[in-house]
């Protein structure tokens, strides 16, 4: 009962938790003949994320999204997209996998006409709201309700892992610096959506002006400047870093891996249940956290590969 009770608090965490159009970190464009060549060997679905240097953090937003600093990361592979329910079938179906969600037999599940987190029996990755919804026509939809041990056994098995937090950010900033969004500073230049995150009145009144009351298709809205789809917006992202609201003071600044233990893991990104108001978690440099067996509706993953 204590564990069950620790595992809803934290995913109640989910729901609580700004880089676009502007100066270029590194133009792959202007890359050395070698890195070219790299660049056209991407692992199907992946794509190449360059070496740099770039500015972590922000001063804008919550304490533990501070300070700002110098990071530097190697170059990687990364998923162009979110892993979707289809390919984590496929997972499934090799491996006999079961989700820790399934295990519990319950997940979290935001009710929108309450406007609350729910303890749901039989939500699950195949069933997102509940027992009586499916996937059958969502196979194109992110996966969801995965654990961080969830996804971690995922990317061991695809050959790949979870990308640290630096990565993360680094990858999502599409090569440009100093900008609130994955696309710029503006939240919907000309008026255009740049991805999926709820409008109007929250919790109860989401006026889907964006086309999508919950998780929309992968790569639905335009790719930031890496040609990555959803970074920000539609699900939270694991990481696979421990934690700890000191991160950003350890001085680790060449390819951080986060601190070496922990009780919760980073989450990036964002999901479709944030609003400007409320949770702007699609900021480039937001920062949120759960323990590594908690799932919700909202929360999935990508992969990140690296370059032998």
């Amino acid at each position: 009962m204590k564990k069950n009770l620790l595992r809803i608090f934290a995913l109640l965490a989910i729901a609580f938790t700004v880089t676009g159009c502007g100066n270029r970190a590194t133009a792959t464009d202007n890359a050395p003949v070698a890195e070219k060549v790299t660049i056209a060997s991407a692992p199907e679905g992946m794509v190449y994320i360059p070496t740099g240097s770039f500015q972590m953090g922000t001063e804008d937003g919550l304490p533990y999204e501070g300070p700002v600093h110098t990071v530097s990361v190697e170059a990687f592979w990364m998923d162009a997209r979110e892993v979707t329910n289809s390919e984590f079938a496929r997972f499934v179906e090799a491996t006999g996998y079961r989700t820790e969600s399934e295990k519990w037999g319950w997940s979290a599940v935001f009710d929108q006409k309450a406007g609350e987190w729910k303890r749901v029996d039989g939500a699950d990755w195949r069933h997102p709201e509940g027992p009586r919804s499916d996937i059958g026509k969502r196979m194109n939809h992110p996966v969801v309700h995965v654990s961080w041990n969830d996804a971690a056994a995922y990317s061991e098995w695809a050959g790949k892992r979870l990308p640290t937090e630096a990565e993360w950010e680094w990858a999502a900033r599409g090569g440009m610096t100093g900008k609130t969004y994955a696309w710029g500073e503006e939240m919907n230049p000309g008026g255009k959506f740049m991805a999926n995150y709820w409008q109007g009145k929250w919790p109860t009144g989401d006026t889907a002006a964006d086309g999508f009351r919950g998780l929309s298709p992968v790569a639905t809205f335009p790719p930031n400047g890496y040609k990555l789809f959803d970074m920000t917006g539609n699900a939270w992202e694991w990481t696979a870093d421990w934690f700890s609201y000191e991160t950003y003071e350890s001085g680790d600044t060449e390819n951080p891996q986060g601190p070496k233990e922990g009780r919760e893991r980073v989450m990036r990104g964002g999901s479709f249940l944030c609003n400007e108001h409320f949770c702007s978690g699609y900021r480039v440099a937001a920062r949120n956290k759960n323990t590594p067996d908690s799932a919700a509706v909202n929360l999935g993953f990508r992969c990140a590969r690296s370059i032998q």
